[in-house]
């Protein structure tokens, strides 16, 4: 039987804007297993964001089950959910979204202080994940010091300092020139084979894609096996 590390069962998700139903997410299933490095790619609007936020519990889906590390996510309360997605779930958007008044250290400690870990604590796990990412050095430098690699690397640790089942990344590298990107891709895919971390990769870039073990398509809110 498959470890998953993230599952979605039948999802859709329908907007009214009072004039039609608008659907984004149509009976998407998904699984993830432990360890696997899943690529979803689609065009602009076709349900991708929608997808990770629903598989994030960010957002609810209209029906249709999330199940993280194997815990459905379904009739939990709001508070449930995100002591949940705290504890199993990493992020890593486009944008950094670092604190800027916290250095590198302690943006990567934040989500381990948020669930009321000890703060010395959450910093020597915090530094154990920098030195995963090559920041030993920079631990004590603030946002504005660091270049945008290096801010990627930063929110990457941040993702990964709560050892979670999974991470979901929507267009990490969309923010980065070319040599830059392919750093990061390569160190996505070494944190991915060093962790056992799952990672579901939203890139409309063939390059990183092309690193996963499975590609799978967005189309007008339905998810298929990429070619």
């Amino acid at each position: 039987m498959t470890d998953f590390a993230l599952q979605a069962k039948n999802l859709s998700k329908h907007y009214d804007d009072g004039i039609a139903r608008i659907d984004v997410l149509c009976d998407v299933s998904l699984g993830i297993a432990r360890g696997e490095l899943v690529a979803v790619i689609g065009a602009s609007g076709s349900g991708k964001s929608t997808l990770l936020h629903a598989l994030g519990l960010l957002d609810l889906p209209s029906s249709g089950s999330v199940l993280v590390a194997g815990q459905t996510s379904e009739g939990l309360s709001e508070s449930a959910r995100s002591r949940l997605r705290n504890r199993e779930l990493g992020f890593v958007y486009q944008f950094h979204h670092l604190l800027p008044e916290f250095t590198a250290l302690d943006n990567v400690a934040m989500p381990l202080i948020v669930r009321r870990e000890p703060r010395d604590v959450a910093r020597v796990e915090a530094l154990k994940v920098l030195e995963m990412v090559g920041l030993s050095a920079r631990t004590t430098h603030y946002p504005g010091q660091l270049s945008g690699g290096e801010r990627q690397r930063v929110a990457l640790a941040r993702a990964l300092v709560a050892r979670p089942a999974c991470v979901l990344a929507d267009e990490p590298t969309g923010n980065l020139d070319r040599h830059t990107a392919h750093q990061m891709f390569k160190l996505l895919k070494q944190v991915n084979t060093e962790s056992n971390t799952a990672f579901l990769i939203v890139t409309h870039d063939p390059e990183l894609a092309a690193l996963a073990d499975r590609r799978l398509h967005m189309d007008a809110g339905r998810l298929v096996d990429a070619p």
